[in-house]
C-alpha cells in the first residue's frame, strides 16, 4: 500500500478512537496484531485493541486525539499526539475525578495490505495519574511512596 493508504488508515484509526465507533478499528488493524507496549490488562490483538479504548473512553467518555505530528513511508506512520478528556469513571483503579487530563505521546505503526499489523508507542502514563491526583501504584524499585499526592516523594 502506499504511503497516502496508510496514514488514511491511521486517520480512520483516530476518527474511530474519537467518536467511540471502535468497531471501525476492524477496518484499520489486521485481527492479529501487535502492540509491543501494550496498556495494562490490554488483551492481544484488534479485540485488546478495542477493549482497551471501550475502557478508557468510560473511564473519559470526551476522550480526544489530536496528531500533532506525522511522519510516514510506505510501510510506516509515526507520529505524535496528544490526548485530552474528563476524568468521569474509574480509570486505573481510580474512581472519577471530574479533572481534564491533558498528555502526549508517541505511536509507530507498520502496515501491511493498508491495516496495521504492529504497533510501538508510548503515553505519559505518569503524568496522567499525577493529573488524577493519584499516587503511583506500583512499587518495582522496592521503595514506598508518600500517599500525599502534594508529596509524591519515593522514601526508603
Amino acid at each position: 500500500m502506499s504511503k497516502e493508504q496508510n496514514v488514511a488508515a491511521q486517520q480512520r484509526m483516530g476518527e474511530a478512537i474519537n467518536t467511540g465507533n471502535l468497531n471501525a478499528l476492524d477496518d484499520v488493524l489486521s485481527p492479529d496484531v501487535v502492540d509491543h507496549d501494550p496498556a495494562p490488562d490490554q488483551g492481544p490483538g484488534t479485540e485488546g485493541c478495542k477493549q482497551f479504548f471501550t475502557t478508557m473512553r468510560t473511564a473519559i467518555p470526551d476522550l480526544h486525539v489530536e496528531v500533532e505530528h506525522l511522519v510516514a513511508d510506505d510501510e510506516n506512520v509515526a507520529l505524535a499526539y496528544r490526548i485530552t478528556g474528563t476524568h468521569q469513571g474509574e480509570f486505573q483503579g481510580v474512581a472519577a475525578t471530574g479533572r481534564c487530563i491533558d498528555a502526549r505521546g508517541v505511536q509507530i505503526s507498520r502496515f501491511v495490505d493498508g491495516k496495521v499489523s504492529e504497533r510501538w508507542g508510548s503515553s505519559d502514563e505518569a503524568g496522567i495519574m499525577n493529573q488524577l491526583a493519584a499516587p503511583p501504584a506500583d512499587d518495582r524499585w522496592g521503595q514506598t511512596w508518600s500517599s500525599e499526592p502534594s508529596a509524591w516523594s519515593v522514601t526508603n
